[in-house]
């Protein structure tokens, strides 16, 4: 039953977060809630990618079929963390209305997913394509806390969530959408959150072009400063070499 397997991921997370308060007093709420949206990121991404690609059915070809057993496990266990990350998110004010936006547009979508009975192939493909960037966002912040973000770590972390984003959630999405769009089977309302959940995803790949050219630019006039002040000392040491002379 659907809402039992909601209700015990929902206690999951909960009692793993518990776990991780216990476990680390001195770092403070959010690195534990940190470490709960990590470790939901590596089970789900796993989780639907078998269910994508293994289990089945493909869902740019079954768009709008009838959900398997382990399609409703999947978005039983996706819509526990949802419901823990969203509460916990209000609770503590830490997120902005786009990101609110985008946890109360992936409750609404798995939700109609398990009631309707159908469209779960697809929103599992959505899940995947979401969550598979989850785990660099988590390191990242990780290593900021740790102070180890500005670091050739940091910056391949970086490079490869932007990639990864483009490719899958922006690329491959865009082929899932216009799939679930022309779907025979797909319900209108699992289209319309379809369009919202689309949305959502270039407004995300916005701020994270904004952000890949500011980081881009900084660095390379990091470079062109420290490049110049090489040329300084060199003259300098030249100087000081023909004067010895």
């Amino acid at each position: 039953m659907p809402a039992l397997e909601v209700m015990c991921s929902l206690i999951g997370w909960l009692c793993l977060y518990s776990l991780f308060c216990c476990s680390f007093t001195k770092r403070g709420p959010e690195w534990n809630c940190r470490l709960v949206t990590l470790s939901h990121g590596v089970l789900i991404v796993l989780l639907t990618a078998y269910v994508v690609f293994i289990d089945g059915p493909w869902p740019l070809t079954h768009a709008g079929t009838e959900n398997t057993e382990l399609q409703v496990f999947a978005l039983a266990i996706c819509l526990g963390y949802f419901f823990f990350d969203i509460g916990w998110c209000v609770c503590y004010r830490t997120e902005g209305p786009v990101m609110l936006a985008h946890h109360t547009a992936s409750i609404l979508g798995i939700l109609l997913a398990l009631l309707l009975g159908k469209s779960g192939c697809e929103t599992c493909a959505v899940i995947f394509g979401s969550e598979i960037t989850n785990p660099l966002l988590q390191t990242r912040w990780f290593l900021r806390r740790l102070d180890l973000y500005n670091s050739l770590l940091g910056d391949a972390v970086d490079l490869l969530f932007i990639l990864l984003f483009a490719t899958v959630r922006v690329g491959v999405g865009t082929v899932m959408f216009y799939c679930e769009l022309t779907s025979p089977r797909t319900s209108v309302i699992m289209k319309l959150g379809g369009v919202v959940m689309y949305g959502l995803a270039w407004v995300f790949m916005v701020d994270i072009a904004r952000f890949g050219y500011k980081k881009s630019m900084a660095k390379y006039k990091r470079w062109i400063e420290n490049h110049k002040l090489k040329e300084i000392n060199s003259q300098k040491l030249d100087g000081l070499l023909d004067k010895s002379d």
